[in-house]
């Protein structure tokens, strides 16, 4: 009989352990209660829900696990009470389930003060996505917002607010922001970046109660005398664990609550664990969701019989943005060890600080603070946590490298045991193993380890070692186009695009060896097109295409071609509609709809190609690029054109999108979609480049993508002008087209790009890298040369003489057969 283990919370956590323990065994009758209406979701990452991601995006628990597993999971079912004489718990819904071991992963609750005043309607706590989606329709008919509390959450909900387009204020009881991780002066700074950002801090302030408002909703009147009125307050002023079963039931609980466990994660019971926010080891609570997943891990491995394993405390160091603000904070970072010294460099100018703190003599680390710039937090918390030697100037780990200098870390410094993601309990020991396995890339660690998978912070340190360790193995870390071009794509590019090179000839003997092959020559032929914008099928080009792009059309099984014509942001007249059927009638073709609102010609033969092309380029159709490396569509709804739920014409904006960026060669295929409001009709946030409308403008949605590994795609710019649009879509698709691999969709490349969405906001919103006014020249040249292939096709003899079956014989291929199915003509 299988033992039966009982877990009470599907939290971040509590999903974790189900993960753990099925991960080690399958000798466990599983039921997990979890009192919300749906399974885990990242907690950590909720304020992306104001920024168009749903809770589906969010979840952390897909369907298949619990079918996969065979694990028990019940919904909106809060357990009341625990029977520890009788080993059963008592739900609301599905009343007794007996279990052999018992594992509470109830988290934590928002602590609300109780000031008079605080069960208002206008009052809420930023905990669910239930409590979310309620502050997102009171924010709705709503203009100033405030978040009391300024720690790690309470700015978490204040960004949250600017995204709902409110006026922001936070008010903090002390002196300072984030007071728990930040000294004086990085709380100053702090509080100066983000008060440039729009919102309003408040320090110093208690709030004794809240009433009616003069010009708003409410007022927060504070002790102090003055007041604040607000539509909409958030209480965001800690946690406290949930250990009220746990009380009921007779274990033992903290003076200031929390269940208390010993280091197997077992509480008072032996079999009753206790893990998350809701544990107090050694009189400490974890409030972080990495000592959370460590606590699962280790009650996971001791249910399935690892008697040797344990928790031993967890590193509670953070690296955050707040409101577009790099925070970071390791260790010691106030300088409370006895006799500690401290360095400390300050650029106000940049709006950068960082405080690194030391032991006296000089040797290890202590803890540090960086805020502004918080790009070698990596590399800090390791030598901090590691016990690693300083440098000799402990001081340039600080400050800005020295002319031939570095910062002397290194990841060969760090030690097996070296924890590199915490999230996931990845060490550089389980990355070593993992690259010893066959992991070259980001990507493939990520996969295989989950490293950098959760927050993501862990990134860069993680591919440093990824590399080292290859170099160590005799690997040449390359990414060669292949071998006979010992460069990138992006070096290539970059090589031809500086030198004019405008032939593959030219290509190979300038930076190559050899002929070439079916990876090289492709890829060369797509770097052409997006330096040149040549036609594809001049004779210096056509031999280096693929089979689509030899035959501007998509190759079927039967060995006949389908086209697409263009359809721009899905408009299409009656005219062009049945001018269209007239072309499919008189060659037999069969007709679809695609999903991406444009119509696909299937059957025809090579030699009808062109034929097929002049028809429907007379009615006024050009080619839609289905068979290319290109930009395929631009889907839309009608937006405020039809739709009254419309704010913006979302059709007139894809329509010059599409004509814009027709025929942009890119790494890989680009599509695109351009949604009327938030109810995304056009699935915007599934597309390479999606743009949904607001009241105040345009959000711009990067890198997202269908198919077999769908991916959200990230904000890059929110309540945008047409103009700004259109500039930030120019340098963001010429610095993929630049940058990216062959052959590598926009998803795949942010994945594998250090710094990730920041690094591309700070390169396209920003302009930091100095080529913004480059990139939209390009893209200018693009627009200004653009011709349609397929017109260009039937007016050149040259081209159209490729366009038959047999090299010497105008003969059609006799082998092609088609059958009736539903009145259209299909493959035999």
């Amino acid at each position: 009989m299988k033992q039966r283990v009982v877990v009470i919370g599907n939290g971040m956590v509590g999903q974790r352990f189900l993960e753990q323990l099925a991960k080690r065994s399958d000798a466990f009758d599983v039921t997990a209660f979890c009192e919300e209406p749906r399974p885990a979701y990242d907690r950590v990452a909720l304020t992306s829900f104001f920024s168009g991601k749903t809770a589906d995006d969010l979840s952390l628990a897909p369907t298949s696990f619990f079918k996969e597993t065979r694990a028990t999971l019940r919904l909106n079912d809060a357990v009341q009470s625990i029977d520890t004489l009788r080993k059963v718990v008592r739900s609301a819904r599905y009343k007794e389930v007996a279990y052999d071991k018992l594992v509470i992963a109830t988290g934590s609750y928002p602590f609300v003060p109780p000031v008079a005043g605080h069960d208002r309607r206008d009052c809420f706590v930023y905990r669910t996505i239930e409590d979310l989606e309620m502050i997102t329709a009171r924010a709705a008919r709503s203009k100033v917002g405030v978040v009391i509390g300024g720690g790690l959450l309470g700015l978490e909900a204040a960004k949250a607010l600017k995204d709902l387009g409110l006026e922001t204020h936070i008010v903090e009881f002390a002196p300072r922001l984030m007071a728990m991780q930040l000294d004086d002066a990085a709380g100053r700074l702090l509080r100066r970046k983000i008060e440039s950002l729009g919102a309003t801090v408040h320090v110093s302030k208690s709030t004794k109660e809240i009433t009616d408002g003069i010009t708003r909703r409410s007022s927060l009147l504070f002790t102090d005398g003055t007041s604040l009125d607000a539509d909409v307050i958030v209480f965001s002023a800690g946690i406290r664990p949930r250990d009220e079963l746990a009380r009921v039931s007779g274990l033992a609980v903290g003076e200031r609550g929390g269940i208390r466990i010993n280091s197997q994660c077992q509480t008072t019971n032996p079999d009753i664990y206790a893990i998350g926010e809701c544990a107090l080891w050694q009189g400490r609570i974890f409030g972080l969701v990495a000592p959370g997943y460590q606590m699962a891990e280790v009650t996971a491995r001791h249910i399935a019989g690892e008697s040797n394993v344990q928790f031993l405390g967890s590193d509670m160091s953070t690296k955050l943005k707040l409101m577009g603000v790099d925070v970071a904070s390791i260790g010691d970072a106030h300088g409370s060890t006895p006799d500690a010294l401290s360095y400390v460099y300050t650029d106000e100018a940049s709006g950068i600080y960082k405080k690194l703190v030391i032991t006296k003599d000089k040797k290890h680390m202590l803890g540090a603070i960086l805020v502004g710039d918080a790009g070698d937090y990596g590399p800090l918390l390791q030598l901090a946590l590691n016990g690693v030697a300083l440098p000799e100037h402990p001081e340039d780990l600080i400050l800005p490298v020295r002319t031939g200098g570095g910062k002397g870390i290194g990841v060969d410094m760090l030690p097996e045991s070296a924890l590199v993601c915490s999230c996931n309990s990845v060490t550089k020991g389980a990355i070593c193993q993992a690259v010893a396995e066959g992991c070259s890339t980001l990507g493939s660690l990520k996969k295989k380890t989950k490293a950098a998978t959760s927050c993501g912070g862990c990134g860069p340190l993680a591919k440093s070692i990824v590399d080292a360790e290859l170099k160590k193995r005799g690997v040449a870390v390359t990414n060669h186009l292949c071998e006979h071009f010992a460069y990138s794509r992006q070096e290539l590019f970059h090589l031809m695009k500086i030198d004019s090179v405008r032939d593959f000839g030219t290509a190979i003997s300038s930076y190559g060896k050899g002929k070439g092959c079916d990876i090289c020559k492709p890829a060369v032929a797509s770097i052409l097109a997006s330096c040149w914008n040549e036609m594809i099928l001049q004779p210096k080009h056509a031999p280096l295409q693929d089979t689509n792009d030899r035959f501007l059309a998509n190759l079927q099984k039967n060995g006949t071609y389908s086209i697409v014509p263009r359809v721009q942001g899905g408009e299409i007249t009656p005219q062009k509609l049945i001018a269209m059927g007239e072309v499919a009638k008189k060659y037999g073709l069969y007709t679809k709809i695609t999903g991406a609102q444009r119509i696909d010609l299937f059957g025809a033969r090579v030699e009808q190609l062109p034929l097929i092309w002049k028809e429907l380029v007379d009615a006024g159709f050009e080619s839609g690029h289905a068979y290319g490396k290109a930009l395929r569509t631009v889907k839309s709804c009608v937006g405020s054109t039809w739709c009254r739920y419309g704010v913006q014409d979302s059709v007139t904006l894809a329509i010059d999108i599409e004509n814009r960026y027709r025929g942009l060669r890119a790494p890989h295929k680009l599509k695109m979609a351009v949604s009327g409001c938030t109810r995304e009709c056009a699935e915007a946030q599934g597309k390479d480049v999606g743009v949904i409308a607001t009241e105040k403008g345009w959000n711009l949605y990067v890198c997202g993508n269908g198919g077999m590994k769908p991916r959200h795609a990230d904000l890059l710019a929110k309540d945008l002008s047409t103009k700004e649009l259109i500039q930030f879509i120019d340098r963001f698709l010429m610095f993929y087209i630049r940058t990216g691999d062959r052959l590598q969709r926009t998803s795949t490349w942010l994945e594998n790009l250090e710094g990730g969405i920041d690094y591309v906001r700070k390169v396209v919103c920003e302009d930091s890298l100095g080529i913004g006014e480059e990139l939209e020249a390009d893209m200018r040249r693009h627009v200004e040369t653009y011709a349609c292939e397929w017109k260009q096709a039937i007016e050149t003899p040259e081209i159209l003489a490729r366009f038959r079956h047999f090299v010497n014989s105008d003969e059609p291929d006799g082998g092609v057969a088609f059958v009736a199915e539903r009145g259209q003509a299909i493959p035999a």
